[in-house]
């Protein structure tokens, strides 16, 4: 399971802010969501129910954009693993 770390911050604009570093980042309105949803600790069965479930996308499509999203996060080391 992954998570953002507890010291980004993320306003309802898609503004990302590491506070640990002083880098700032933006997203899009999904992008908002997925973050939210990963700040709150949703399991990715659940965020892929309500993401293909709010959108016209199927869920291996979600999975595939999701599966990016996640390396990007990673590489600006927004993300901890938590097992």
């Amino acid at each position: 399971m992954m998570r953002l770390k507890q010291n980004i911050v993320i306003t309802e604009t898609g503004f990302v802010f590491d506070s640990d570093t002083g880098d700032s980042y933006s997203t899009n309105p999904v992008g908002l969501e997925l973050l939210e949803k990963l700040k709150a600790n949703v399991d990715m069965d659940e965020i892929t129910a309500q993401i293909t479930g709010r959108y016209d996308v199927e869920p291996l499509q979600f999975q595939r954009y999701f599966d990016d999203f996640v390396i990007m996060l990673r590489h600006f080391n927004l993300l901890e693993d938590t097992e």
